[in-house]
């Protein structure tokens, strides 16, 4: 795998409306299929474990543990497949809440005094 860069000077996509776009574009693949939503929203949560288990695949070629592969993985496609669970886990978030960014925010603040305290706030 490549590590995708985009142009100088092109427009940094704003995460949340991605993941937005994302989300309406699966939507609208689960209807065309005639898939639940309900039955399709666990199923993209369980996409997690798959796109973890690419992870763990990555860093395992990267290191060369398999004596029978050897090396098949660098560490650009480890950072790329753990976009993959952080990108697949936000939009699994924006099923279950329009407000995902603020959730996600909300909790990431929590996450952060609950594990560097007053390190974690602003100066």
């Amino acid at each position: 795998m490549m590590s995708e860069q985009r142009p100088s000077g092109s427009p940094e996509p704003d995460l949340w409306e991605s993941v937005s776009l994302l989300h309406a574009w699966l939507d609208e693949k689960r209807a065309h299929d005639g898939r639940d939503a309900r039955e399709d929203l666990l199923l993209r949560m369980l996409k997690l474990s798959e796109e973890v288990g690419e992870v763990a695949q990555a860093v395992i070629g990267a290191t060369g543990q398999n004596p029978r592969k050897g090396v098949t993985h660098d560490w650009d496609d480890v950072r790329s497949e753990l976009c993959d669970v952080a990108i697949t886990a936000l939009v699994a978030l924006r099923g279950l809440t329009p407000d995902a960014g603020e959730v996600f925010t909300a909790h990431l603040a929590k996450a952060r005094q609950r594990s560097l305290g007053t390190l974690g706030t602003a100066s």
